[in-house]
């Protein structure tokens, strides 16, 4: 993890229950006597997520209905922290970077990145997706913690940042979490490697939960992030960097060639680990470094 990772040594389950008293009736023990819950446990998970959000990131108020998309936290502050580096590779340290401004595609019921951004930095966001139910549970979340997110529907279920991004909007940077499964059967068959490898046999149940949108497209991740590349294109002199997660090392070299194709100027690949699961994201800019270091020059001070 990064080393700024507050989840880097793992779950203070003590502390978590101190912070958190719901989560206590999902302890018990794991043959070495210490702390844990049953991770196959859909609400166990959903638990942990607000006692992790309430004693780390000071989020008073995080739900999601049955059925949605339960993202683990310290894998998804592990890609914010990443970003800032990338940003801060850019500018001044006497820079405010609590002025940065960020979009996050298919922010999902759960809103959570844009939370865990605005708690770890400070940023502002806009959040979108083309779920309406999505964008109705994110509204809440960002009103009951008062928090600067705009969150808006994506009415183009095509598209990325037709929009969202309006004429006068100047960002830092985009983040994505695309769905990585070509079809429901390819989902169900990855969440039954899932059950196996937590609880030995094979199920059908989601226990990270998820609906279509959020876990399947047609093409699957390959597709929506090249996609999303060749719109990004319509948008180079908005935003500084593009970001989104790429779950398959295999699709590195194709998203490559579409960007080269596409005249980014800059493509970073920034690995991410998290215990014995790696991944990355992948990130591009039309702007030259010296034309970056300007434009945030402009945007930040």
């Amino acid at each position: 993890m990064h080393p700024n990772n507050c989840h880097q040594n793992g779950y203070d389950f003590a502390a978590l229950c101190q912070s958190h008293e719901p989560l206590t009736t999902f302890i018990k023990a794991r043959p070495d006597g210490q702390s844990t819950i049953d991770f196959a446990d859909p609400q166990a998970l959903k638990v942990l997520n607000q006692a992790l959000l309430k004693h780390h990131y000071g989020v008073a108020v995080w739900d999601l209905p049955e059925g949605f998309l339960c993202p683990p936290v310290p894998g998804r502050a592990d890609y914010l922290h990443h970003l800032h580096d990338l940003i801060r590779n850019d500018i001044n340290d006497d820079i405010n970077t609590r002025r940065v401004r960020v979009l996050d595609v298919g922010t999902g019921g759960s809103l959570i990145y844009p939370i865990l951004g605005n708690a770890l930095f400070g940023w502002q966001f806009l959040a979108s997706d083309i779920d309406n139910q999505s964008v109705k549970l994110a509204k809440q979340l960002a009103q009951l913690n008062n928090l600067p997110i705009k969150v808006m529907q994506q009415k183009q279920p095509s598209s990325y940042f037709q929009g969202v991004i309006k004429a006068q909007d100047l960002l830092v940077a985009t983040m994505c979490n695309p769905p990585f499964h070509d079809s429901e059967q390819s989902a169900q068959a990855g969440s039954m490697r899932k059950w196996r490898n937590l609880k030995g046999n094979a199920s059908g149940h989601l226990n990270f939960g998820g609906r279509s949108n959020e876990l399947w497209c047609q093409g699957g991740e390959l597709t929506f992030i090249r996609n999303m590349i060749f719109e990004s294109t319509h948008f180079g002199e908005q935003v500084v960097w593009f970001t989104s997660l790429v779950s398959k090392k295999e699709n590195e070299r194709p998203l490559k060639a579409a960007l080269k194709k596409c005249g980014a100027s800059d493509v970073v690949v920034v690995p991410m680990a998290q215990g014995q699961k790696t991944s990355r994201f992948i990130a591009w800019s039309f702007m030259d470094s010296e034309t970056r270091s300007h434009a945030l020059t402009h945007l930040l001070s």
